[in-house]
């Protein structure tokens, strides 16, 4: 059974490599797709090689060094009996097959047994001026620094809330950066409530009071309990305007880190088919899945911060969750190392783990109704220019109360980003303007392409299939 498997993984992140470690050390080997350069994912993103700077381990991944380095020399033990796919985008899934796209051209991928460890992206709030130059996603300037050894700008502001807005200040501050402030709109009474849920994690729930601790002591602003009113500017930032206590403040500056925590990427796992349930701790729709990661469709697993936020340690236990799911499913024993938890040990530790996010949340929760506060003239959707305004007179004059309605009649999420952007603000707008929770609005449906892809390549690929290979090149 096992010679006719075709296990395909998608992600080369902390859940991603597990698995294929778990699945090699059975005798397995697993084709794993990476959208990215090199492996690792966002936390532990490596510089391409020849980045032309270098930095080292430490300076990248602070506390986390050593946990980024067994990541990397895993994968790099691994190579030799995997067949690992860099810089490849799964772009659609059809019934055991991935389309994919490396180099401009097309390949499809058929498998038996799929897991989908996909990942996390930043969740998006808008506020004025957020399509300004220098206005970027945390996750965006975490990507600036880590890949690209630079900054966002030379006066660099922070603001949202979640544990990435003090990481990301941290880290550029550590890096040389000029970091004048960092915003956060969750309010330090609430952090305080949070603590018995957060000394579930003591040695990470150390580590974030230990940023905040270092980002004060090093002469930067932190301000708590913040409504971030807008970013001004013409031709890119100069300035972020925000009010406390009933006062309004505004500081200068070259650049805007923006986001409110991650939230899963399950635009593939959607496609494939698996069933979705709303989760009131992510708030959001996520795929379903059982304690070991399997979905509602045979043969497809979920690992990681793509079924639901819960970091990467949490990553790196649910991809060896999935492929222990995976091989007990195909009539394989698991493979037992000292370093390796068994699936019992597994699923406590990620029950841990959930009580501490369940801490998180709880810390650093999202805005209320934050779009009471948009103008009508605010852009919500950037990539087709839909403006609140245009969103708000649907609800009234249409009497729309479904997110798939609202994309359709407006072009809401019908852009470049899929929604990644602006679907978790047009869902926010959606539930106020017609009264309703955001499970009942609820969750856009993905569609292929996931990601942009070029159509002109893959239209002159299918030409040349029709080619008499000899005649390819006259």
């Amino acid at each position: 059974m096992t010679e006719r498997s075709e296990i395909v993984i998608v992600g080369a992140g902390p859940a991603g490599i597990r698995a294929a470690q778990t699945l090699v050390a059975a005798g397995l080997h697993p084709i794993v797709l990476d959208e990215n350069i090199r492996w690792g994912g966002q936390i532990y993103r490596q510089p391409p090689a020849g980045a032309g700077f270098t930095r080292t381990k430490q300076a990248l991944y602070g506390f986390e060094a050593a946990k980024a380095d067994a990541i990397h020399n895993t994968m790099a033990a691994l190579l030799p009996q995997i067949d690992y796919r860099p810089e490849t985008l799964v772009w659609a899934c059809d019934p055991k097959q991935l389309h994919t796209m490396h180099g401009g051209r097309e390949k499809p991928v058929p498998f038996t047994h799929l897991i989908v460890a996909s990942g996390a992206t930043d969740r998006v709030l808008p506020l004025p001026g957020w399509t300004l130059p220098g206005v970027y996603t945390l996750g965006g300037a975490q990507v600036a620094l880590k890949a690209q050894g630079c900054a966002i700008g030379d006066r660099v502001v922070f603001a949202g809330t979640g544990p990435l807005l003090y990481l990301a200040a941290y880290q550029y501050a550590r890096a040389g950066a000029n970091v004048v402030a960092v915003l956060d709109t969750s309010a330090f009474a609430s952090q305080v409530k949070a603590t018995p849920r957060l000394l579930n994690q003591p040695a990470t729930f150390a580590k974030g009071l230990y940023y905040v601790g270092w980002l004060r002591a090093h002469g930067i602003r932190i301000e708590q309990g913040v409504t971030l009113e807008g970013v001004d500017g013409t031709a890119g930032v100069r300035a972020i305007r925000w009010r406390r206590d009933g006062r309004e403040h505004t500081l200068e500056c070259s650049a805007v880190g923006l986001g409110f925590g991650l939230r899963p990427e399950t635009q593939l796992a959607d496609l494939a088919g698996c069933r979705f349930v709303f989760d009131e701790l992510n708030r959001c729709w996520l795929p379903e899945r059982d304690a070991a990661g399997r979905s509602s469709q045979p043969g497809i697993y979920l690992a990681g911060d793509g079924a639901g936020i819960a970091g990467a340690d949490a990553a790196e236990l649910a991809g060896r969750r999935a492929a222990l799911a995976l091989l007990e499913d195909l009539g394989i024993a698991s493979p037992v190392t000292p370093d390796a938890p068994d699936a019992a040990v597994i699923e406590r530790k990620l029950a841990g783990i959930r009580r501490f996010r369940e801490g998180i949340e709880q810390a650093f929760a999202m805005p209320e109704d934050p779009s009471v506060h948009w103008p009508d003239d605010m852009l919500v959707c950037r990539c087709e220019e839909v403006d609140a305004r245009t969103l708000r007179d649907c609800v009234r004059h249409d009497g729309v109360t479904e997110i798939n309605r609202l994309k359709a009649l407006t072009r809401v999420g019908m852009g470049r980003c899929q929604g990644r952007m602006c679907g978790e603000a047009a869902c926010h707008l959606l539930a106020q303007a017609s009264g309703q929770t955001l499970a009942q609005v609820g969750r856009l449906r993905a569609q292929a392409p996931i990601k942009p892809i070029p159509i002109a390549r893959m239209l002159f690929d299918e030409n040349v299939a029709a080619i008499p290979e000899e005649a390819r090149d006259e």
